[in-house]
């Protein structure tokens, strides 16, 4: 999620404004080049538009247009009539380049995702997900149900995650850490990468039972296998017990108040006295501070039911809540920070 750094001072045209009003034009552009493979298609260099819709079965002066239009922004770039090459903004829309966003701009643009945003009126009026109004189930639902956009779903997600990797591991010490729980921690590259960074550490891999079958298959962990545990379950009923820490990354702005504090009591339950709760987020800065996470939030209110992104106040409820005392918030390169809370402990007595 490479994200521009916009700046209030800049806001100040309404021709800036109007600019943002056509913002979609551009996005769905965008998506339809990642879901076509153009990028991949012009990795080797210059193709004429002709030969691109044969290998994408298209019609060959729509796509033009669209990949003309692409241009006039640096995406891509005509050099011979009719003929396209990769630019360096064009570069991170192929499948397997490091930084890559391909398969986010297809995750944010398929028709459930899309639609949903277009829904938004319908969440600001009512408080619901604009998703559930459409589709009459949640979007966890959707996906078991539907086995392709569950996957659009994962590899999106996954190319998101695997960007913040590095500057996440950066802000945090997890040299001390000896057994480390990541709870829905999807195909566990980001418990991977920590493993291999710390060789003496032992870790469990907890996701849903589909998720974790799939894992098993995946190379993500291959390489720390020997000490790495897969184990599969729902974290609103039971986690993996023993752990020092335990990781959600990503994993609480899907829920409500109330789900939240339900998933963070289990991992309290399930950790040691010493124990150390680790959630990956996006914290919404004070004031009119530009944040991306402030539209972020606002994803999470038409995508999700109940799902938001909170402030640092917001998580220090939670945490207090479950039985966590907010020990200190690591921020990143990024939007994300580490939230660190430790465990309460008073005389055996469960704090709630």
């Amino acid at each position: 999620m490479v994200l521009l750094d916009y700046k209030p001072s800049t806001f100040q045209s309404p021709l800036t404004v109007e600019q943002w009003v056509y913002a979609y034009w551009v996005s769905r552009c965008i998506y339809v080049v990642a879901k076509l493979g153009i990028a991949d298609l012009l990795k080797d260099g210059s193709q004429h538009c002709d030969a691109l819709a044969a290998a994408t079965n298209t019609h060959s002066d729509s796509l033009y247009r669209v990949l003309r239009a692409l241009a006039a922004l640096g995406i891509f770039a005509e050099r011979q009539p009719r003929c396209f090459e990769l630019t360096p903004l064009a570069d991170c829309l192929q499948s397997n380049v490091p930084n890559s966003i391909h398969n986010e701009a297809i995750m944010r643009g398929e028709e459930h995702y899309y639609k949903s945003w277009g829904n938004l009126m319908h969440s600001v009026q009512t408080g619901e997900s604009a998703f559930e109004d459409l589709y009459g189930m949640d979007l966890f639902q959707y996906n078991k149900q539907n086995p392709v956009a569950a996957e659009i779903f994962h590899q999106g997600v996954a190319s998101i995650a695997k960007e913040a990797h590095i500057p996440q591991l950066s802000a945090y010490d997890f040299s001390s850490i000896t057994k480390l729980v990541d709870v829905g921690g999807g195909t566990g590259s980001f418990l991977a990468a920590i493993l291999e960074a710390n060789p003496t550490m032992t870790g469990v891999l907890f996701d849903l039972p589909e998720v974790i079958d799939e894992t098993k298959n995946s190379p993500e962990t291959a390489s720390v296998s020997d000490r790495c545990q897969l184990i599969g379950g729902s974290f609103f009923e039971a986690i993996p017990s023993g752990g020092d820490a335990y990781l959600l990354k990503h994993v609480i702005h899907n829920w409500d108040d109330e789900q939240a504090i339900a998933i963070l009591k289990c991992c309290y339950q399930a950790m040691k006295e010493q124990g150390r709760l680790l959630v990956i987020e996006c914290i919404i800065s004070p004031g009119n501070e530009f944040s991306w996470t402030k539209f972020g939030d606002v994803n999470m209110l038409a995508m999700c039911s109940g799902g938001r992104e909170r402030t640092e106040a917001q998580y220090k409820d939670l945490f207090e809540s479950s039985g966590f005392k907010l020990s200190k918030v690591c921020p990143t390169e990024w939007d994300f920070s580490i939230i660190e809370g430790v465990k309460i402990v008073n005389n055996g007595v469960v704090p709630w």
